[in-house]
């Protein structure tokens, strides 16, 4: 899907299509970085934090991101129906950019204290010991994961807030507006689509409740517990996700259905005589 933003530049021209394009790079770069740090951790790879330190701040950075850049499309979805000649300097595709610099801003607020307020170990060095590449890593004071907890509730509840204030006000409003009934229809639809992502997006903190479900009900090991949490409550929902708006939109699921003709007429086997 990348891939059809790259080669088909008019997408760049619309708002929308630009943070959902950059939704799926946030999304390619939170499942490459988490992707590595699992099977480091289940291969018991170990190597000193200097090197663990980029892939846990990207992993947690573009984590944080997502719901961000769900509020900010249900957003733009309620500036292009309230506002479609004198649209703000900010929400057009030339100057997107600003909100999506401050998305990342925003982001990278709890990886920067994780590093910078977290307690050292004497006895580990950050340039020459080897440690499992995991949150314990950097995230091990008490401070800091009261911080995170704080932020995670003000991020995922925020934005549940912002989704439902423009659907209902693009509910209420729109015929006021006198603008084409099949577009505001289609901004409300949008606008729960973003609900759905988000939803699919809360679903890795659900962990905690399934790990302890299967503990009291199977007799699984740690490490097959850990695989079928990531797989199923971060893994698929990443890739389902950009899927569900990419197919939903009638613009994209045409260029996406082509690519895949394409790729399916590239791998077809040659028989040989």
């Amino acid at each position: 899907m990348v891939n059809i933003f790259a080669s088909h530049r008019h997408f760049m021209d619309s708002s929308r299509y630009v943070l959902f394009a950059y939704m799926l790079i946030n999304d390619t770069l939170q499942l490459l970085s988490s992707v590595l740090l699992f099977l480091f951790v289940m291969g018991q790879v170990k190597f000193a934090i200097v090197y663990c330190a980029p892939l846990l701040f990207l992993s947690t950075a573009t984590f944080k991101n997502t719901p961000l850049i769900l509020a900010t499309m249900s957003l733009e979805r309620y500036v292009a129906i309230f506002y479609p000649l004198q649209r703000p300097a900010a929400w057009r595709s030339d100057r997107i950019w600003i909100i999506i610099l401050c998305l990342w801003l925003i982001s990278c607020i709890s990886p920067l204290i994780d590093f910078s307020v977290r307690e050292r170990d004497s006895a580990v060095d950050d340039l020459t010991t080897p440690v499992l590449c995991k949150n314990a890593a950097v995230n091990s004071s008490l401070v800091q994961t009261l911080f995170k907890a704080v932020l995670n509730v003000l991020i995922f509840a925020s934005v549940p807030i912002i989704i439902l204030f423009t659907y209902v006000k693009i509910l209420l409003e729109t015929r006021k507006l006198r603008q084409d009934g099949a577009s505001v229809n289609k901004a409300m639809h949008t606008v729960l689509l973003h609900g759905f992502q988000l939803l699919l997006c809360v679903l890795a903190f659900t962990h905690p409740i399934t790990e302890t479900l299967i503990v009291l009900h199977a007799n699984w090991l740690p490490e097959d517990i850990a695989f079928f949490n990531y797989f199923c409550f971060i893994l698929i929902p990443r890739f389902l996700s950009p899927l569900i708006y990419g197919f939903r939109d009638q613009s994209l699921r045409v260029y996406i259905w082509k690519t895949f003709i394409c790729c399916s007429n590239k791998i077809k086997p040659t028989v040989r005589v």
